[in-house]
């Protein structure tokens, strides 16, 4: 069988991985090095070919394709980087120049919650739920909200590259104004930093949302019972619509918001009053691959 090369590009760090095959996913060689994105878009293309060349030299074996995990969308029709808070990628033909690179190998890329997705279906959380679920809708939840698809097993990317970012639906009429541009995204309303925002807005003190967190279930603080109550509210409404729309057998949420307990008692409770069913089958999970989900998910691209 043929190993699986991944590489999860992030901001601060290129993280990369070998799995033994489709079949057998464990990790042959794993290793990572610094992003350094402030030294320009070449500069990462080179760090990708580094890694990509000490994982050949630990493992022995030669990369004949590779999947690629990273922030913003690839835009189908442009064939150019769009979204990517790693700015540098931004309007770049990445997956031709990183093919070129590496030698003219075949590389498949995909948003890094995609991968996130990918690798809870078939390694992590969702796959233990629902070993053969039709449906998973991967959802990350921190320092902004984002979200893949994957419908029997393969992610859906979209027309426009998009698909799944349900993090910029319209959530709150007249909110405030997110950096897309647009206003009262998901993002804009129940991310970590939109959450923090709303606390100090109503107690005049900034806190941690881990501090706020406890505050809470301490029941000692009501401005942040009230900001908790928010998030509560707004995840039942924003989660609804996905679920109407694509209906999932399982809905695995990670990052930072993800871990608030909450979610998946009171959060849930919220999702049930707005779906169109009269009862809520749908399965919340946590994920299961903590920080290894982005590139083992890269890898099953």
């Amino acid at each position: 069988m043929q190993p699986l090369w991944g590489i999860d590009l992030g901001g601060t760090k290129i993280e990369g991985v070998i799995l033994e095959s489709s079949s057998n996913l464990q990790p042959i060689a794993r290793l990572r090095v610094p992003t350094e994105a402030d030294k320009g878009y070449d500069h990462i293309l080179g760090q990708i070919k580094k890694l990509v060349d000490m994982l050949s030299a630990e493992s022995g074996l030669t990369c004949s394709a590779l999947g690629l995990g990273h922030p913003g969308a690839m835009d189908p029709i442009t064939g150019t980087m769009k979204n990517a808070n790693t700015t540098a990628l931004n309007g770049m033909p990445f997956d031709r120049d990183l093919a070129a690179i590496l030698g003219g190998i075949p590389v498949k890329l995909s948003n890094d919650a995609n991968c996130f997705a990918v690798a809870e279906a078939h390694m992590g959380a969702a796959k233990e739920a629902v070993p053969n679920a039709e449906v998973v809708f991967g959802i990350i939840m921190g320092t902004g909200v984002g979200g893949g698809v994957v419908v029997r097993g393969n992610v859906i990317q979209g027309r426009q590259g998009i698909g799944g970012e349900w993090g910029h639906n319209l959530l709150e009429e007249n909110g405030t104004r997110c950096y897309c541009g647009k206003y009262g995204c998901v993002e804009t309303v129940i991310s970590g930093p939109a959450l923090e925002k709303h606390y100090e807005k109503i107690s005049g003190t900034h806190r941690s949302l881990k501090d706020i967190v406890a505050l809470d279930t301490a029941g000692t603080d009501p401005h942040a019972t009230a900001t908790m109550d928010r998030l509560v509210h707004y995840f039942g409404k924003a989660v609804a619509v996905v679920i109407n729309i694509i209906d999932p057998d399982v809905i695995v949420i990670g990052g930072g918001v993800g871990n608030i307990d909450l979610i998946f008692t009171r959060g849930v409770d919220e999702v049930r009053k707005h779906v169109f069913n009269p009862r809520l089958d749908t399965i919340f999970m946590k994920p299961k691959l903590g920080d290894s989900a982005g590139v083992f998910g890269a890898a099953l691209l």
